[in-house]
């Protein structure tokens, strides 16, 4: 897994603004969803922190909030120290996988853009990881790449994530080659799937609060 996230640094900055509908308006939702019952001066994990968007996103809109951010790129982290570094005195990040995060407990805790990149197999129990570093109710917000997985749907479905997220004179021979990515590449669940490891996990009151083309995104709470 450490070796997508390595790929994937140097597009980081312009890839998911381009690819994900509303990607601004996704960490303000999720930082609304937490702040619901996050206090004032919360502590908040957040699993895949590489890049640091969200937690720069996060930390402009909360002033008291303080974050641990978890990635296994190095780089990808190095990035997230770089973006930010206005907050530096909140934020602290660690590499490795959610197994080696502290174990809290958080006040809240989120994973964006990330999941896609775990395999099914590791799914549940970094589910599990995650719920058992809370505090009891306390929320988790999770968003990535969600839909059927049956055909033809699988198919039109990664043909159109791929279209969306063109880049401006991509040739047919381009597309093919993204498609075949995205369908060997990333761990794609159908959503039922998703929402159903969430409370297998022992999260509780799983809501569907964001779908953006072949995005979804959820909020549930530590039982």
């Amino acid at each position: 897994m450490a070796a997508v996230f390595e790929g994937a640094t140097h597009s980081y900055m312009e890839g998911p603004p381009r690819q994900v509908p509303g990607f601004a308006g996704l960490h303000r939702m999720a930082m609304l969803l937490m702040a619901e019952r996050a206090p004032d001066d919360a502590r908040i994990l957040v699993l895949g922190a590489g890049g640091g968007l969200e937690i720069e996103a996060f930390a402009a809109a909360q002033a008291g909030w303080r974050f641990h951010g978890i990635d296994p790129s190095s780089d990808m982290l190095r990035l997230a120290e770089t973006v930010t570094a206005g907050h530096a005195e909140r934020v602290q990040l660690q590499q490795g996988f959610i197994e080696d995060a502290p174990e809290g407990p958080f006040d809240a805790a989120t994973s964006i853009l990330t999941f896609h990149f775990i395999e099914r197999s590791q799914r549940l129990e970094t589910l599990m990881e995650i719920r058992k570093r809370l505090k009891p109710g306390a929320p988790f917000v999770l968003a990535h790449v969600s839909f059927p997985q049956t055909e033809p749907e699988r198919s039109r479905w990664i043909a159109r994530h791929v279209a969306y997220g063109a880049v401006e004179g991509m040739d047919a021979e381009a597309a093919e080659r993204a498609r075949q990515a995205i369908g060997t590449r990333l761990t794609i669940l159908a959503s039922e799937e998703d929402e159903g490891m969430l409370r297998d996990a022992g999260f509780e009151d799983v809501a569907l609060f964001y779908a953006g083309f072949s995005f979804r995104g959820w909020v549930a709470y530590a039982g």
